[in-house]
């Protein structure tokens, strides 16, 4: 049987028990068997009230399970660092409670990691309109959240943006092309943009460029005939009067310094 005295009502709380002498004998303890019944004991009659908060966090995005796990951990750590001499229990349980259920909001249910400075903004800035939606109705103005959260403008701007990031869709979640409700239904994955090989294509010219301003006439003159006149290697042959297996040297040789030359500006860029 255990010594907790359960006496209801006399913290002003239906959910909280009298346990003080519990506590003065857990503190006399050495960790052991006696110790833990004890200790479990006195979580399992303060878990109500541990509850009770974590209820208060409800409809901000988590599961209330969670939020009741998160507050048992809370109620744990209270337990445990709780001294008998800094006054009644509750008054040092339900900050350490809240402190937890807050802490897993800031640093868990975050998609993205935003600064903590934002957050904070978040937080007032859903205060401020709540409080202004319950006596008006329609969505209150930047320069109404200001006054009510004494925030400037800038920073109600930058908590409405937070507001849209605590958590993340599926890229699987479906969405609706244009036309309303009779639009298509897609998946938000089949409106991402993929790499345009485009770039690639810029971004190659522009490192050959140099290289090729830099060549001897002929050289440039063959390049040209064969990758913007469409000619052949025997047309260009003819054309300069030389033999088409010196069209083909000249075309290999200098392709390949030309691509020698952009690799080592590249190399040169990126040290």
């Amino acid at each position: 049987m255990s010594d907790t005295i359960h006496s209801r009502g006399q913290h002003g709380h239906g959910d909280a028990p009298d346990t003080s002498a519990a506590f003065v004998r857990l503190g006399t303890l050495v960790r052991g068997p006696e110790y833990e019944t004890l200790r479990a004991d006195l979580v399992a009659q303060w878990l109500p009230m541990a509850q009770r908060l974590a209820l208060r966090y409800r409809n901000r995005g988590a599961e209330t399970d969670d939020l009741y796990q998160v507050a048992a951990i809370g109620l744990l750590k209270a337990v445990d660092r709780y001294e008998a001499a800094r006054g009644p229990f509750e008054a040092y349980a339900i900050p350490t409670i809240n402190g937890e259920l807050k802490r897993h909001f800031r640093d868990v249910l975050w998609a993205v990691h935003v600064p903590r400075r934002i957050q904070d903004l978040r937080n007032k800035v859903r205060i401020a309109r709540q409080e202004l939606k319950a006596v008006r109705p329609g969505e209150p103005t930047v320069a109404e959240l200001a006054a009510r959260s004494g925030l400037d403008e800038q920073d109600v701007r930058a908590g409405l943006a937070a507001l849209g990031s605590f958590k993340s869709l599926s890229l699987e979640a479906e969405t609706r092309t244009e036309g309303g409700e009779g639009g298509e239904s897609v998946c938000l994955t089949d409106t991402l943009g993929a790499p345009d090989p485009g770039f690639d294509a810029v971004i190659d010219r522009e490192a050959v460029r140099p290289a090729l301003r830099a060549l001897p006439e002929r050289e440039s003159r063959i390049l040209y005939m064969r990758f913007f006149g469409g000619m052949t290697q025997n047309q260009i042959a003819a054309e300069l009067g030389i033999s088409q297996m010196h069209v083909s040297r000249l075309l290999n040789s200098t392709c390949a310094r030309l691509r020698d030359q952009a690799l080592d500006d590249d190399r040169v860029g990126a040290a």
